[in-house]
């Protein structure tokens, strides 16, 4: 049991002493950056799959 408290201990000191939290300004250009990215990649995800399928549409009219 006593390993256990040791253990506890370490990770609290660890989380609160040794780890640098960002600040609100960082993680809210971080949440943006990841939105931004995110519509992007969406978006030629989009473009993508619309060309690929009137591609296909324009082929299988076509042979058949």
């Amino acid at each position: 049991m006593n390993k256990i408290v040791n253990y506890l201990k370490d990770v609290y000191k660890e989380l609160i002493e040794k780890t640098s939290w960002p600040t609100w300004a960082e993680v809210s250009n971080s949440a943006r950056v990841v939105m931004i990215a995110s519509v992007i990649i969406a978006a030629i995800v989009f473009l993508m799959d619309f060309v690929f399928e009137h591609m296909m549409e324009f082929i299988y009219d076509a042979l058949y």
